[in-house]
């Protein structure tokens, strides 16, 4: 009866792949590799995430087809696609800043809004103000992209004062991040 030997099977394998290949077949296969490389980052997949995101007015959402950007306390600003809340430009504050009183959540949601300016997508982190009773002026409610609660860093349904000294809510700012 014989025995299974892989040292015999490697050996046998190998000596049929060298008397069936040359030195030259081997080192012309080497080089059309290296020549067809620098080919791969031209294919259609690495293209595609270079293309420009559709900016027509039929793309955008209808928040966007009707922001506006002179008037922070009016919740068709621009930056206030996505949020949830007393707006602090009317509680004292800024579109970015807390008003006197009130501290900063460390964490946010966030959302992509449109300036209607420039035509570009900007990211925008949304902080709640905590420490102070509710302000209840410029209620707003952005919905626009908003999605379900089990991604909640997307979505606004969520008081953010985590973090802070007091979890009583105050008002929402809208901090520019960068371009999207």
């Amino acid at each position: 009866m014989k025995t299974f030997n892989p040292d015999a099977m490697g050996e046998k394998l190998l000596r049929r792949f060298a008397g069936g290949t040359s030195r030259r077949g081997i080192l012309a296969r080497l080089g059309l590799a290296l020549v067809a490389a620098p080919v791969f980052p031209v294919l259609p997949v690495s293209r595609a995430s270079a293309a420009k995101p559709d900016r027509s007015p039929e793309a955008k959402t209808t928040f966007a087809r009707n922001a506006q950007s002179k008037d922070d306390t009016k919740c068709d600003y621009w930056r206030y696609c996505a949020i949830d809340g007393s707006l602090c430009s009317c509680c004292g504050g800024a579109v970015n800043r807390c008003p006197p009183g009130a501290e900063h959540s460390p964490v946010s949601w966030v959302g992509t809004c449109i300036n209607p300016d420039d035509g570009r997508a900007y990211l925008i982190a949304y902080r709640d103000c905590c420490g102070k009773s509710y302000c209840n002026k410029c209620d707003c409610d952005g919905t626009d992209r908003e999605t379900q609660l089990y991604v909640p860093q997307l979505n606004n349904d969520v008081i953010w004062c985590f973090g802070t000294t007091s979890m009583e809510y105050h008002c929402s700012t809208a901090v520019l991040v960068g371009t999207a």
